[in-house]
């Protein structure tokens, strides 16, 4: 089968991308809605990825509420410049997909789980308890792109968190972290997610 996506809407491609494009990220991104503690906004996406190193960008894609309104995600770093990114565990597969759920703005998503906040140090949110990667992350650029349009907020990571529990202590000479033991939640297409198998290593060639 060949399609041609110049053939098919845009929720096909959106469809047939998400089930090819696999597995893909999830960037579970904590923002702030009005200043208090009661308001942080928690949403996952999936379009999501590292995109360079110097500066350490992050980048993830961000549509429109069903409503056509822009994404609590998106107005809430527009106006106060810094989100956090965490990654989950696939055992937290359930709770990644009740944050998706659209709330009016300024309603918290951690109002209705069991999970908590803590203090991220040297940066004005916190961050996820439960979660073993987190990244302290400001505004870096914005672009909108497509009819829609869907827009790309690219942040900066200032500060990475890395749970004790998921470095190898092994003497090296950069830190280790064990992929196997953060067990990172992957999104697949329509309702589907996955988890990763043992990883393996291969060496590159020279």
């Amino acid at each position: 089968m060949q399609l041609n996506f110049s053939e098919h809407s845009a929720s096909e491609r959106y469809h047939l991308m998400t089930q090819t494009v696999i597995p893909r990220p999830i960037a579970w991104v904590l923002t702030e809605s009005d200043g208090s503690p009661s308001s942080f906004n928690l949403a996952p996406f999936s379009y999501f990825t590292a995109v360079s190193s110097a500066p350490a960008l992050l980048m993830l894609s961000v549509g429109k509420k069903l409503n056509g309104d822009p994404k609590d995600t998106l107005v809430n770093v527009l106006k106060n410049k810094k989100m956090v990114i965490h990654i989950a565990s696939d055992q937290q597969a359930e709770l990644v997909t009740q944050t998706a759920a659209t709330l009016a703005h300024g309603e918290s998503e951690l109002n209705n789980t069991s999970l908590t906040t803590t203090d991220f140090a040297d940066f004005s949110l916190p961050r996820l308890n439960q979660c073993d990667i987190a990244y302290a992350c400001e505004l870096y650029e914005i672009k909108e792109i497509g009819d829609a349009p869907q827009t790309l907020i690219f942040v900066e990571v200032k500060h990475l968190y890395v749970s004790d529990s998921v470095i190898n202590k092994e003497q090296t000479d950069r830190i280790d972290i064990s992929a196997e033991k953060i067990n990172p939640l992957a999104r697949l297409g329509g309702g589907e997610y996955a988890s990763i198998t043992a990883p393996f290593k291969l060496n590159r060639p020279d």
